[in-house]
């Protein structure tokens, strides 16, 4: 543990630490979604010289596998975290892949068409290794640089923390695409990277800070797969059950540590189906509204991937109205879940709108862009309720010990999500054989559809789930 940790003043005052990790995670995400903005449009090759020129289903495919390796390797990063190195050093360590990825996007036009892809392929797996190896971390580090008396900040803190995901975000989705349309994408690439380095840098720079917690293998503690696994395996006597016989092999802190990841899991295995909807907002929405007409806003001009940027916006507006007006007001209807429960069903109801602006395009309609601001209003809506509150819900009911394991658990229902997506783009079938069905009035509405039922599953679920945290089942 840092020396100078948490020298912060008072109970009602943040660390000084978390400047440097929310900083930190603004460059990040620029980094991550200036990338991500422009890849749809770089696969099917649409906008500008120098894309790949493949089919709208293939761009669809290759983002929502890359997503998906993306938000797999966080239990790459929860291992070497828990088990390894650390928090501190699992962040710093594969920050750097993530910067090699980046550049190997930047070097993409230096090579022709074949070579291109491999860039693309290379660059992306780098990517998602560090993107997704730092992801449990983050989120859980900061969580940790609280002391037990400043607990009470914590939701608050992970308001900023969200906030700064999309201010980070806001500016990529302006800045990055200008970049492309002026210079190409091989300098566009090279911007994200640079945010990177930079955002590396600024995490280095609060070293001397942070409260440095200890691994699991150095508290000697075992961890869930072990205990769980050890337990299914082992004979049990009559009347004992899984958690009985860990208790002769583990002791009780670890195994009430195990204990509390299974119901978590549970309540988390019915949130792919919403990253399944969202991520779409980088492939299936920007294909759409290349379909439509740009539109100048104060000199800026504004197309699709622009629009993206409306996404982040509305976040920062969102985030500090739910949390400081919206909640308080709902009482025990804020808790974690009844707010994801909520999102669930805007989620849905965001694609019934594309759906029905892709009905009016294939009716030969001729559109302006802004028409997608009414599903980004609600899918934005949906995404504070779903995603900034399940960060929230899986660091409070996680034990100590799991807390990178269940971040990365958390992390993973978006990797089952955008495969799901992959999956149903290559393999469903489609009427007419038309090549790209991922854009159509019927594949958003099957979308929609799936998503109301997953969102009244999730209702049942929430309404039976009981909170090892209580205060937050009041809301507070």
């Amino acid at each position: 543990m840092s020396s100078e940790l948490n020298s912060a003043p008072a109970p009602s005052r943040w660390p000084r630490q978390i400047k440097y990790i929310i900083g930190n995670e603004a460059c990040e995400r620029f980094s991550y979604y200036g990338m991500a903005g422009i890849l749809a449009g770089y696969v099917s090759g649409q906008l500008v010289a120098g894309g790949l020129g493949k089919s709208e289903d293939y761009a669809t495919t290759i983002i929502a596998l890359f997503k998906s390796f993306n938000y797999f390797t966080p239990l790459l990063g929860a291992w070497l975290s828990d088990k390894l190195i650390g928090r501190y050093k699992t962040i710093f360590w594969v920050s750097l892949f993530y910067c090699a990825g980046h550049g190997m996007l930047a070097c993409s036009d230096f090579f022709g068409q074949q070579g291109k892809l491999n860039c693309l392929f290379i660059g992306l797996t780098l990517i998602a290794l560090g993107s997704g190896g730092i992801k449990p971390c983050v989120s859980a580090f900061m969580g940790e640089q609280f002391r037990p008396d400043q607990s009470h900040l914590m939701q608050k803190a992970y308001g900023a923390f969200y906030v700064a995901i999309n201010f980070g975000s806001f500016f990529s989705f302006l800045v990055v695409p200008w970049v492309k349309n002026h210079h190409g994408y091989s300098l566009a690439f090279a911007v994200p990277g640079i945010l990177m380095a930079i955002a590396t840098f600024i995490f280095w720079r609060g070293k001397k800070y942070y409260v440095i917690v200890p691994t699991n293998r150095e508290k000697k503690h075992a961890g869930f797969f072990k205990v769980f696994f050890t337990a299914l395996f082992t004979k049990r006597e009559p009347g004992q059950n899984l958690w009985d016989v860990a208790r002769t092999r583990f002791t009780e802190n670890e195994v009430a540590a195990a204990r509390s990841v299974l119901p978590i899991i549970f309540v988390f295995a019915t949130i792919p189906m919403f990253w399944a909807l969202y991520d779409q907002g980088n492939s299936t929405w920007v294909l759409q509204g290349l379909k439509m007409s740009n539109v100048n806003i104060l000199g800026l001009d504004i197309g699709a991937e622009q629009m993206q940027s409306l996404n982040p916006l509305l976040i920062m507006i969102f985030v500090p109205l739910f949390t400081f007006w919206l909640y308080p007001r709902l009482g025990r209807f804020a808790s974690p879940l009844k707010r994801m429960s909520f999102g669930l069903f805007l989620a849905a109801a965001s694609f019934v709108i594309v759906a029905l602006i892709q009905q009016r395009i294939e009716a030969g309609a001729h559109l302006s862009i802004l028409w997608q601001t009414w599903p980004w209003v609600v899918i934005t809506a949906a995404e504070v309720l779903v995603s900034a509150t399940g960060l929230e819900f899986a660091f409070r009911e996680a034990a100590p010990e799991m807390k990178s394991l269940i971040m990365s658990f958390w992390l993973l229902t978006v990797a089952a999500g955008n495969l799901f997506v992959a999956l149903l783009t290559k393999f469903l079938p489609t009427s007419g054989g038309a090549e790209d069905a991922a854009v159509s009035t019927g594949r958003f509405m099957l979308y929609a559809g799936m998503m109301f039922g997953v969102a009244i599953v999730f209702s049942l679920i929430a309404a039976t789930y009981n909170y090892r945290d209580k205060a937050a089942a009041e809301g507070r």
